[in-house]
C-alpha cells in the first residue's frame, strides 16, 4: 500500500512544483533549503524571498507587454505596487528595482514615499496613486508632495468633500482620478462598495466640480472590486459598465486619459492552484480596446495597483509541532510552537487559504490532524475549513521532530497581526528573515528582526 506523505501527495496533486520540490527527503522551496533554514535560525520563524517580488512583477509586465502586441494597443502598462500589503522597506526596496509606481492609501504613506525620494529610488516622475478615504493629515501631506514639485501624485476622488480639501491645500494646478463604487456581486455582504463615486454620479459629478475649475485636470478613473479580477459573468458585466463611464467621460474631457483597473489578481493558495493570468490580461486588454473602437475614443493608459500579487507569494511561515494531543476517538490535534492568530491572522479572521506542507519527514506515513496554536483561545487553530480538505501530515513521533511550512504568506500578515506590537496571550513575535539572491544565483540570508522578547513585550505594556 502507498501509505508514505509523498505519496498522498503524488496521488492528489501535480508534484514536484516549480517552487516546490524534495531533495534528501526534505521540502524546498525556491530552492532554498527549508531544514538547513531551520538548522541555522531555529522555529518559529517568518521568512521573505526578496526574489519572488521581482519575479511576479516581471511576470505581470510581460503579460501586460503580449497583450498590447496583440491587440495593436497604442497606450502605456504602469505597474503600482498597493503599498498597505507591506510597507516594509526590503519589500519596497525589492520591487523598486522593476521600475513600477506607488498606491499609497493613508497620510503615512506619504511619508514612505518622501524617504524613497531622499534615497533615490524614486522621483518626481513616479507615479505616486493616492486612494483612500481623506481627512486632515492624508491631505496635507499629499498637498506637501504636490507643492513640492511631484506632479505625478494624482489623489482618487473618493468623496464629494476631498476635491475643495485638495484645493485649498494644493497651490497651482493639479491631477485627480476618481474612483467609481462599484457594485458588488449580489451574495455580497453589501451592494455597493463604500469606496468611490456610485457609477450615475460619475459624469454630473465632474460637470459640477472638475469641468470648470481650472486648477484641477481630471486624468484617470478608477475601477476596482472586492471579489478582485476573475473569470466569471459578474467580473466582466462590472468592467464593461466602468468602460461604459469611462467612454461618457473622455468625450466631454480630452484630458481623461488613464484606466486604473485596481488590483486583484489571486495568489497560490493550494498546490491544485489553476488560474490562467495571460488570458485575463489578454481578455482585458481586448475588451478595453473593443469599447473605446465602438465609442470612437482613445485607448486609456492602463494602471494596476497588484499588492498580494507582488508580495505575497515571497513570504513564508515555519513552525514545528511541538506535541500532540488525542481529544476523542477521531480528533488529533497538532500543537504547534507559536499562534495562527498572531502570525497568520487571515487564517484566523477570514478563513484564508495558505499552501501548508511538512518541511520533513515526506516519507512517512501520514495521519489527518487539526492544527493548533498556543494561545487559550479556542479560535487559534487551522483546519479543514481553512485547508477546504482535511490537512495531513507525517505520523507524530515525540522522538521525530516535525516541521511545517505555510507558503504564500508575505501579504498583510505582519501588519494585520500587529508586527512588533503586543501578541494575543503575549505570545512572541516569531524571527524573520530576509532571503535573496546574489549576483552569482547563491542565496544569501540574513535576520531582520529578531523572535521578540518578554522585556520587549512589558515595556509597551508600562512594566
Amino acid at each position: 500500500m502507498n501509505t508514505k506523505y509523498i505519496d498522498l501527495i503524488d496521488q492528489s496533486f501535480y508534484f514536484p512544483q516549480e517552487e516546490f520540490f524534495l531533495e534528501d527527503n526534505a521540502l524546498q522551496f525556491h530552492g532554498i533549503n527549508l531544514m538547513a533554514l531551520i538548522e541555522q535560525y531555529g522555529a518559529p520563524l517568518k521568512f521573505t524571498y526578496l526574489p519572488q517580488i521581482s519575479n511576479n512583477i516581471q511576470r505581470a509586465k510581460s503579460w501586460f507587454a503580449e497583450a498590447f502586441a496583440k491587440h495593436n494597443y497604442n497606450a502605456t502598462y504602469n505597474y503600482c505596487y498597493c503599498t498597505k500589503s507591506s510597507h516594509f522597506k526590503h519589500v519596497l526596496d525589492e520591487g523598486l528595482k522593476n521600475d513600477i509606481h506607488i498606491e499609497t492609501s493613508s497620510a503615512f504613506d506619504i511619508d514612505i514615499v518622501n524617504n524613497l525620494k531622499k534615497e533615490g529610488k524614486i522621483t518626481d516622475k513616479t507615479f505616486v496613486i493616492s486612494n483612500g478615504f481623506k481627512r486632515e493629515q492624508y491631505v496635507n501631506n499629499i498637498a506637501d508632495l504636490i507643492n513640492g514639485g511631484h506632479q505625478n501624485c494624482i489623489p482618487i476622488i473618493d468623496n464629494y468633500e476631498e476635491l475643495d480639501l485638495l484645493t485649498e491645500a494644493i497651490k497651482g494646478k493639479f491631477k485627480v482620478g476618481i474612483r467609481i463604487a462599484s457594485e458588488e456581486e449580489p451574495k455580497f455582504e453589501f451592494y455597493t462598495s463604500r469606496l468611490g463615486i456610485g457609477y450615475k454620479n460619475i459624469v454630473p459629478f465632474y460637470k459640477n466640480q472638475i469641468q470648470d475649475n481650472a486648477q484641477v485636470e481630471l486624468k484617470m478613473l478608477h475601477f476596482f472590486i472586492n471579489t478582485g479580477i476573475r473569470d466569471n459573468a459578474y467580473y466582466w458585466n462590472e468592467l464593461t459598465k466602468c468602460l461604459k463611464v469611462y467612454t461618457a467621460l473622455k468625450k466631454i474631457c480630452p484630458s481623461l486619459d488613464s484606466l486604473n483597473i485596481g488590483g486583484g489578481f489571486p495568489i497560490k493558495n493550494s498546490l491544485a492552484f489553476d488560474f490562467d493570468y495571460a488570458y485575463m490580461v489578454d481578455e482585458i486588454v481586448n475588451q478595453i480596446k473593443a469599447v473605446c473602437e465602438e465609442e470612437e475614443v482613445d485607448v486609456p493608459h492602463i494602471f494596476t495597483e497588484f499588492g498580494s500579487f507582488t508580495v505575497g507569494e515571497s513570504g513564508g511561515a515555519i513552525y514545528k509541532v511541538l506535541y500532540q494531543k488525542q481529544q476523542n476517538d477521531r480528533e488529533k490535534w497538532n500543537m504547534i510552537n507559536s499562534s495562527f492568530i498572531t502570525t497568520l491572522p487571515d487564517s484566523w479572521a477570514i478563513n484564508k487559504r495558505f499552501i501548508m506542507l511538512p518541511i520533513n519527514r515526506w516519507q512517512d506515513t501520514y495521519e489527518r490532524v487539526l492544527l493548533g496554536g498556543l494561545t487559550c483561545d479556542s479560535d487559534d487553530y487551522y483546519n479543514s475549513e481553512q485547508h477546504v480538505n482535511a490537512i495531513y501530515l507525517p505520523k507524530y513521533h515525540k522522538d521525530k521532530p516535525l516541521y511545517i511550512g505555510f507558503f504564500n504568506t508575505g501579504a498583510y500578515q505582519e501588519t494585520i497581526g500587529g508586527f512588533g506590537g503586543l501578541q494575543h496571550c503575549l505570545i512572541p513575535s516569531p524571527k524573520h528573515i530576509l532571503i535573496q539572491r546574489d549576483n552569482n544565483g547563491n542565496l544569501t540570508t540574513k535576520v531582520f528582526a529578531e523572535q521578540q522578547k518578554s522585556e520587549d513585550l512589558l515595556n509597551i505594556l508600562g512594566y
